[in-house]
């Protein structure tokens, strides 16, 4: 951001004496800075069963992506955003080298055991791409190549591998790819063996594939090339018309997604259907892939589950009778009929039930208490049960990759903020676990230098909202300290403490960072989530100003010093507290953010809008449009000051479009009375995960803390 020299115009202001002196003197212009673009005004009339609203942006959307007036406004703001940001450039330089100076570039993931070969990816230093590989052995020689995502990727601006299926027996490989941003995914297939591309070629897929066993058929999913919602399962066999593939099965009810995989001991193909609030499962023998897909229990509402199978057992997960879910046992002859299936682990008020694994003799669940992730080790022979050991007070466990189920072994996965992503593997019969890998953080990187804590802020309504924070070891808690707080909070998804090296950049320069698990996520269980969205949504909102008044009460962060971030949904509650406390925030990063939601759910022809009736509301229902309208962020930008901010969008964006966030900077241009920073940034050549390539991503980091860094050291803001 351009600043003026204040101290200059102070003393030229100081007294009239020496007014009158500078005025004998030329004085220095003023700096020229930056005009921001200033949308045009197309009112536009919204039409709902609840009424109409007035849109004056709502030309700014162009799904064709072409139009030259609307290219040229989006050009127009990067522009700007440059032209603004100049200045902050060495800095960005200096945080982009600091991140990717962390980082061992020629990384690779742990070998996991599938079959015949060990199956990792690699990076090779100075590439942005994976390198998907596989050996005989897991320590070394015989490597073989399956996927160059480096060489792959020439040609494109934006270039992801979405998914990689090998055969059954292991000679040909089923990837998934995407050139464009958009989700929109063609599946190649490889012989393995002559590493030969097949001719067969399959677009418009959502990358979700399975084959059967005999190694030239494969399951897939289509999506509507419109709306993107997966609503087909076809069939392909090698080297026959892909356009004549035959549909095995079709979704009607646009508020299911679809997904095809293989059960843990590849016994079946199933059919994995999940809306908000209901699921559906059908399955085929492996072996035929000819055969009727069978239903393994009808869809309910309220009813979801999720099955795995091992042995002659379908293992089920459900929230059947249990609002945190528990675990159920179905014998093949039952498996479609649910009140014959018998229960394993009961269902709890204070324990959330989120995943299962299976093994010969052990049921793996990855549960959470007090809103942190652990895993229950329970043998099927009723032996005693154990927890897997935590290292950390404020900690994510999490069931790992593991491929096979005739092993005694489990891999699992551990991190808090300040102990690096690490892979274990445990010795299930004696407890006794194997460090496999600590993700090297290069720098000199310390944990015994810094301090994570779980707190707990009190909220509005008198629940407690649990905080996970980080800090170097010296931070004193004197209400001095800047703050960077991280949020989402929808869809159940769950903002578990992980670790990342790149926030250090911050924490080192004594920023506190804090994720509030605010309602609408899963950290608490079931009954957190479900106050956290419909009709209740807002408490997400009131949970995330809460926790960040709670901080700086307790002295762990100034009150001119809060910063906060949060993308996509968290994008949303990021515009959500903008318009409801801007004196609570200096700055906000707000990334490809959902802003604009009562026109978009009223729009049936936008990606997932069918998908998230469940969770967002109907507004063509009245009571539904009426609360999402008092809180949609582009609905409510007022005349009032606003933070400085930061948002961001991709044009090709599937999930939130780029129009969204567009319009929102154009009416809070028009509308707001401070001087703060706004700035758009539109990356031209993604969608909604930005950048594709790894050392690309850490860049569009850097320029978000050098944003950040940036404000905390104006003294007044110039510009809108």
């Amino acid at each position: 951001m351009l600043r003026l020299h204040l101290r200059v115009i102070a003393c030229v202001t100081f007294t009239a004496l020496l007014a009158a002196c500078a005025a004998q003197r030329p004085q220095p212009a003023a700096p020229v800075l930056p005009q921001p673009p200033l949308a045009a005004v197309h009112p536009f009339a919204i039409q709902s069963p609840n009424g109409v609203r007035t849109d004056n942006y709502y030309w700014l959307r162009d799904d064709s992506r072409t139009r030259p007036e609307v290219l040229d406004y989006l050009k127009a703001e990067n522009a700007y955003y440059a032209a603004m940001t100049a200045h902050t450039k060495a800095l960005e330089d200096t945080l982009y080298n600091e991140i990717i100076g962390r980082i061992k570039q020629d990384d690779s993931t742990v070998p996991a055991k599938y079959k015949n070969f060990h199956y990792y990816t690699r990076y090779e230093e100075g590439h942005e791409y994976p390198v998907y590989a596989r050996r005989l052995d897991s320590e070394g020689g015989g490597e073989q190549i399956m996927l160059d995502g480096n060489a792959l990727a020439q040609g494109h601006d934006f270039f992801q591998i979405a998914a990689e299926e090998t055969s059954p027996n292991e000679q040909l490989l089923a990837y998934a790819d995407d050139t464009v941003g958009r989700r929109q995914f063609t599946l190649h297939f490889k012989d393995l063996a002559s590493g030969k591309i097949l001719p067969d070629e399959i677009k418009n897929t959502s990358a979700s594939a399975a084959w059967a066993d005999d190694n030239k058929t494969l399951f897939y999913v289509e999506n509507d090339p419109i709306t993107l919602l997966t609503v087909r399962v076809r069939k392909h066999v090698l080297g026959t018309d892909t356009a004549k593939d035959p549909v095995v099965y079709e979704e009607h009810d646009h508020s299911y997604y679809m997904g095809v995989t293989r059960t843990g001991d590849d016994k079946y193909i199933a059919i994995e259907e999940n809306s908000t609030l209901s699921s559906e499962t059908r399955f085929i023998p492996a072996n035929q892939p000819k055969a009727k897909f069978k239903v393994l229990a009808p869809r309910e509402h309220d009813f979801e589950y999720h099955a795995d199978h091992i042995g002659r057992h379908w293992i089920v997960r459900t929230n059947w009778n249990a609002r945190n879910f528990r675990v159920l046992e179905a014998d093949d002859a039952q498996a479609g009929d649910k009140k014959r299936w018998r229960e394993l682990v009961p269902g709890r008020a204070d324990v959330f039930i989120g995943g299962i694994a299976l093994f010969k003799n052990y049921l793996v669940i990855g549960e959470r208490n007090e809103g942190l992730q652990r895993i229950l080790i329970k043998p099927w022979n009723g032996g005693k049960e154990y927890f897997v050991k935590a290292d950390d007070a404020d900690y994510t466990a999490t069931i790992g990759d593991n491929r096979e189920q005739d092993t005694d072994t489990l891999r699992y996965d551990f991190a808090s903020l300040v102990t690096p992503n690490t892979v274990y593997d445990l010795d299930m019969k004696t407890a006794e676990r194997t460090l496999r890998k600590r993700d090297p953080v290069l720098g000199g990187y310390d944990p015994a230098n810094y301090v994570t804590e779980r707190v707990w802020a009190p909220a509005r309504d008198g629940t407690k909202v649990p905080v996970s924070l980080a800090y170097r070891k010296d931070f004193k808690k004197d209400g001095t300290a800047p703050l960077y707080q991280y949020g989402y909070g929808s869809y159940g998804a769950s903002s578990d403490p992980r670790f990342s090296s790149p926030r250090f950049s911050l924490i080192d320069r004594g920023f506190v960072y804090a994720i509030a698990h605010v309602r609408g996520g899963q950290e608490m269980g079931r009954a957190w989530y479900e106050d956290g969205k419909l009709l209740h949504k807002t408490n997400t909102f009131t949970d995330f100003i809460d926790v960040t008044e709670f901080l700086v009460s307790r002295g762990y962060a100034a009150k001119d010093k809060v910063f906060a971030e949060g993308g996509s949904a968290g994008g949303l509650l990021m515009g959500a507290i903008a318009n409801m406390a801007p004196q609570d925030y200096r700055g906000i990063a707000a990334h490809v953010p959902f802003v604009d939601a009562v026109t978009t759910m009223l729009d049936e022809s936008i990606p997932l809008t069918t998908n998230e009736f469940d969770e967002w509301g109907n507004p063509k229902v009245t009571a539904y449009y009426n609360y999402m309208l008092a809180y949609s962020p582009y609905d409510n930008v007022s005349a009032q000051a606003y933070p400085a901010l930061l948002v961001t969008t991709g044009l090709w964006d599937s999930q939130v479009q780029y129009y969204e966030p567009t319009k929102w900077v154009a009416k809070l241009r028009a509308m707001k009375t401070d001087k703060n920073p706004l700035l758009l940034k539109v990356n031209m050549e993604a969608g909604h995960g930005g950048k594709s390539g790894r050392f690309q991503r850490y860049r569009e980091v850097a320029e978000e803390f050098a944003f950040v860094i940036d404000q905390l050291g104006a003294r007044s803001a110039v510009t809108r």
